[in-house]
C-alpha cells in the first residue's frame, strides 16, 4: 500500500502515521512490520523491551486495517512501560518476583489506548519497580552510557526509532529525565490528569503517566485520548518564559547552564520576552519533602515485598524501603504539608509568566549502567504537580543532549504543550529523523 521504505516508516511519528493510516496511504500491518523489523536488528544492543509478541502486534496490526476507524490512533503502534497493566502481555514490574505475572484486565490508560484504536507493541523495560536499580537498556546515542531512569526502555525505544511514542511514568524524574539522556522529547501532564489504575503504584502523592515521543503534535493528540474530559481555560499562556535555576542550580554542569542561557538568549532573538524568576521561599525544601514523601510511600507501597521476597529483590530496592521506613510519621506528614503548600502557591510561580524554562537534568547521560542518573531538578517539579515538557536544548562536547524544560502551570498542559511547542518552532528545535552517524556508532 506504501512507496515508503522501513526506515522511513520507523521515522513516523503517531500523528503523521495515523493520518497516513486514515486515507489508506499506509496500513497498520506496514507500520508494524517496519517497527518489529526495526527492533530485530537493533534490540541486541539497545535492549529496550522486556516483552514484544511480534505475531500477536501483527495480528493486531491486521484488525485494524480490517476495521472501521475507531479513534484517533486507529492502527499507530504504541510501547509501554512494564508497570503497566495489559490483559494480552505479562507485567513483571522489572523485577523477578513478578516473572509469572499476568494481569487479568487492562490498565484505564491501556483501555482509552485500544479504543482509540492503537496497537499496543510490548512492554519497555523499566528498572526495578520503577525505583533505581536499573534493567540492560543502554542509550541508543551512546550505548556505554544509561538512558536514565525509570523509564528507561520507552525512552530508548522511541530514540532509536522502535516505536512512534511510549508511555512511562515519573515519581522523581523518570520520565524527563530518560528524555533528557535520549535526546527526545518528554510529558510529564498535571498530576492525576492521565488515570493511574492499573499502574504499579509507589507513591500515591507522586506516581505521573507520562510520555515519550518524536513530535509535540503526538503529545497533543495522546492527551486528548487520555484525557478527554480535562477542561482548561481557553486563553492562550502570556508570551513570557521565566528563567528558573530552583534550588537544584548548583547541580547543574557548566555545559548544562551554558545550554540554558543560549536557549534563553536565542528566544530573545525570536521576539519572546524573557524574565527571571525565583522561586518563593517556601519551595527552598520541596526536594527534601518529595524525596521523603518517595520513599515512606514506597515503603507503604511494597514493603512487603521486600520482607517476603529479600532473596529475589536488590539491595538498591533494599535500601530504599529501609529508609522509607525510618521515617517518622510527623516527618512524612510535615512533606505532605509542604508539598500542599507550594501546590497552593502556583498562581504566584506563575504570575505574569507562561512557562518557565528550568534544566531538565545536570548535564548529559553519564558513563556506565549501573545506575540511572540523578533526578534532582525533576524532584520538585513532580512534587509541585506541574506539566513538564522536556526537549533537547543542546549539546555537550561529545555530542551528547542536553535537555532542558519547559514548565507549565497546574493544569493548563494543553496550553503548555501549545506554547512549548510555538517556542521551538520559531526556534527552529526539532528531532531529526535520524540520528547523525558520527552520534550512533551502532551497527544498522
Amino acid at each position: 500500500m506504501s512507496a515508503m521504505d522501513e526506515t522511513t516508516l520507523c521515522q513516523l511519528g503517531a500523528a503523521e502515521a495515523a493520518g497516513l493510516i486514515g486515507r489508506r496511504e499506509l496500513s497498520s500491518e506496514e507500520l508494524v512490520a517496519a517497527c518489529l523489523t526495526r527492533i530485530g536488528v537493533r534490540e541486541p544492543t539497545v535492549h529496550a523491551w522486556a516483552f514484544v509478541d511480534p505475531e500477536a502486534a501483527l495480528r493486531q496490526a491486521k484488525d485494524r486495517d480490517q476495521d472501521q476507524r475507531r479513534g484517533p490512533l486507529h492502527g499507530v503502534p504504541i510501547g509501554l512501560k512494564d508497570v503497566i497493566d495489559t490483559a494480552d502481555m505479562p507485567t513483571r514490574h522489572g523485577s523477578a518476583v513478578f516473572a509469572d505475572r499476568q494481569p487479568t484486565a487492562d490498565a484505564e490508560a491501556v483501555a482509552r489506548l485500544r479504543e482509540a484504536g492503537a496497537v499496543i507493541l510490548g512492554k519497555c523495560v523499566t528498572t526495578e519497580f520503577a525505583t533505581y536499580h536499573p534493567g540492560p537498556t543502554a542509550n541508543p546515542l551512546a550505548p556505554t552510557h544509561t538512558p536514565g531512569g525509570s523509564s528507561s526502555g520507552s525512552a530508548a525505544a522511541v530514540a532509536d526509532f522502535h516505536v512512534p511514542v511510549a508511555f512511562g511514568t515519573q515519581t522523581a524524574g523518570s520520565v524527563i529525565r530518560p528524555a533528557s539522556f535520549c535526546g527526545v522529547f518528554g510529558f510529564k501532564p498535571s498530576f492525576g490528569r492521565y488515570p493511574t489504575a492499573g499502574v504499579l503504584r509507589t507513591s500515591e502523592h507522586l506516581d505521573t503517566l507520562g510520555l515519550f515521543a518524536r513530535s509535540i503534535e503526538d503529545f497533543l493528540l495522546l492527551d486528548a485520548v487520555l484525557a478527554p474530559e480535562a477542561r482548561e481555560a481557553a486563553e492562550a499562556l502570556p508570551p513570557v518564559v521565566g528563567i528558573c535555576r530552583s534550588p537544584a542550580w548548583e547541580a547543574a554542569t557548566e555545559p548544562m547552564r551554558a545550554a540554558l542561557a543560549a536557549v534563553a538568549v536565542s528566544l530573545e532573538r525570536v521576539g519572546v520576552t524573557v524574565v527571571e524568576r525565583e522561586l518563593p521561599p517556601e519551595f527552598d525544601r520541596l526536594i527534601e519533602a518529595q524525596t521523603i514523601i518517595h520513599m515512606r510511600e514506597t515503603f507503604m507501597e511494597l514493603g512487603d515485598v521486600r520482607v517476603r521476597r529479600p532473596e529475589a529483590v536488590s539491595d538498591a530496592f533494599k535500601r530504599l524501603v529501609d529508609d522509607g521506613a525510618a521515617i517518622a510519621e510527623p516527618a512524612y506528614r510535615e512533606a505532605l504539608r509542604r508539598q500542599r503548600l507550594c501546590r497552593e502557591l502556583s498562581e504566584t510561580v506563575f504570575r505574569e509568566v507562561g512557562l518557565l524554562l528550568t534544566p531538565a537534568a545536570p548535564g548529559p547521560a553519564p558513563v556506565g549502567l549501573a545506575a540511572t542518573g540523578n533526578p534532582v531538578f525533576n524532584r520538585l517539579w513532580t512534587a509541585f504537580g506541574t506539566p513538564c515538557l522536556g526537549f533537547p536544548g543542546g549539546m555537550d562536547s561529545s555530542g551528547l543532549p542536553l535537555g532542558l524544560q519547559f514548565v507549565g502551570p497546574p493544569g493548563r498542559d494543553r496550553a503548555c504543550l501549545k506554547a512549548a511547542h510555538d517556542h521551538l518552532r520559531r526556534l527552529g528545535i526539532a528531532l531529526p529523523r535520524r540520528f547523525p552517524e558520527s552520534a550512533t556508532p551502532l551497527p544498522r
